[in-house]
């Protein structure tokens, strides 16, 4: 298979496969930590609305969904890659990372969250995917 179209399709899968993992781990989250009553985690407005009554566990774990989404994204990605290249995986990252800052303009979360989610959950996650799909040291 030509390089660029495999690389074209790792990338792609990569953003697919992170995007189910961290849709999966939003839809299950409810029934880790228990949203506050009342609370419609399908309406942005009533999310907005009951922020101030989220618990610490309830604000992680959009984090944790975004930094394994991240992760194996660009860990599939790395591996899949005809070139073995920081470039592609980091691609992951800064795509995961655009979602992010879009969410975070969108909710009002605790700075807190909003600030360990956009530096921690993205490119960091997919640099550490990266280094354990095997990304060549260039």
């Amino acid at each position: 298979m030509n390089p660029i179209l495999k690389n074209v399709i790792a990338v792609v899968v990569g953003i697919f496969v992170g995007g189910l993992v961290n849709m999966g781990i939003i839809m299950i989250s409810p029934y880790i930590a228990p949203l506050p009553e009342g609370v419609d985690p399908s309406d942005i407005e009533s999310i907005k609305e009951n922020i101030g009554s989220y618990s610490t566990l309830n604000l992680f774990m959009p984090i944790l969904a975004h930094a394994l989404g991240t992760f194996v994204g660009a860990f599939i990605t790395t591996k899949l890659c005809a070139i073995k290249k920081i470039a592609f995986p980091l691609l992951i990252g800064f795509f995961f990372l655009f979602g992010g800052v879009q969410m975070a303009r969108m909710i009002p979360a605790p700075s807190w969250m909003m600030w360990t989610d956009l530096l921690l959950a993205y490119i960091p996650m997919a640099w550490l995917g990266a280094k354990l799909g095997g990304v060549d040291k260039t």
